[in-house]
């Protein structure tokens, strides 16, 4: 005969969290283990944490601490918050927490905290289950922990996080040093982005600096928007008829983007000192692209201005 495996309420089991739950959890940490894939030993309850006590403090195989935290009920903002100061606290970087009924927001949260701190949090869901008349047992079940997808994606997130810091102080920068020569980009802010553009005086025409991590470049981009592919070759193609003149007039060869298939058009000049992970270089960069958007658009004006 096959029993029935039925769920017991948490508090028949484990009247009192603190007295009850987290006492049986400390006799046997291993079942913790079991669940987490981890070592851990020596619990203790109630270890000192500023103003604060930590519900257990384990250490792992290499004597690390490891900080758990239980809540026999739904998960809560107070209890997370519990656990990331109880980590802070006592330098732990595993962090435990143990929930009757864990909410999206705080599987979010811990999925999160994996992404973006320098700790593992491992965020788990108590039951009672027993089978006829049988004793209750505990079943833990791991809800979000720490993976190397999760911290390949923190390591992203990061890397964009930084690369808007640096792109909007290169740009800061730039446009400062714009103003004492040009006008041309005088009433634009410095941004995140990696181009910043200002009109070149005709519809659908756009003046931008370009700037790769280890390239940057000056361009006139062409789109008029919805449905003007058509139109926007039609203007490529009226410029690309004064090609020889205005590369004169700019002092140098350009690249001439016709981009088919695509519905914009693009004319661009390279700038080969370097991009924006090059810090050293940036003042040459800056004034070399800054000298290539004056020569640029004074070459294109009279040719644009005729659209």
């Amino acid at each position: 005969m096959i029993g029935k495996l039925e769920r017991v309420p948490l508090r028949e089991v484990w009247k009192h969290e603190a007295h009850d739950f987290t006492v049986w959890l400390q006799d046997n940490i291993d079942v913790l283990n079991d669940v987490i894939d981890l070592s851990l030993a020596s619990a203790e309850r109630e270890q000192s944490a500023g103003k604060f006590s930590v519900d257990l403090v384990a250490e792992d195989d290499a004597g690390n601490p490891v900080v758990i935290e239980n809540q026999l009920e739904k998960s809560n903002h107070e209890h997370l918050g519990k656990l990331i100061t109880y980590l802070t606290a006592i330098g732990a970087k595993v962090g435990i927490w143990i929930v009757s009924d864990p909410r999206p927001e705080h599987v979010g949260a811990i999925s999160w905290l994996n992404e973006s701190s320098g700790a593992d949090f491992y965020l788990l869901k108590v039951e009672a289950i027993q089978i006829g008349d049988s004793p209750s047992a505990p079943l833990l079940t791991l809800i979000v922990g720490p993976s190397e997808e999760s911290r390949e994606v923190g390591a992203t997130k990061k890397e964009l996080a930084e690369r808007y810091t640096i792109r909007r102080r290169f740009w800061t920068q730039l446009l400062e040093e714009a103003k004492t020569k040009s006008k041309l980009h005088a009433n634009i802010s410095p941004s995140q982005h990696g181009w910043l553009g200002t009109s070149a005086g005709t519809s659908g025409l756009l003046l931008a600096y370009v700037i790769q991590k280890h390239g940057a470049h000056v361009e006139l981009y062409i789109d008029r928007g919805k449905d003007s592919e058509e139109e926007n070759k039609v203007i490529f193609d009226k410029l690309f008829e004064s090609r020889d003149a205005i590369e004169e007039a700019f002092g140098g060869s350009l690249e001439w983007q016709r981009l088919e298939g695509k519905r914009a058009c693009r004319i661009k000049k390279q700038i080969t000192n370097g991009g924006y992970r090059d810090e050293a270089k940036w003042p040459e960069i800056q004034d070399a692209m800054i000298d290539a958007m004056i020569r640029f658009a004074k070459a294109l004006k009279p040719h644009s201005a005729k659209l």
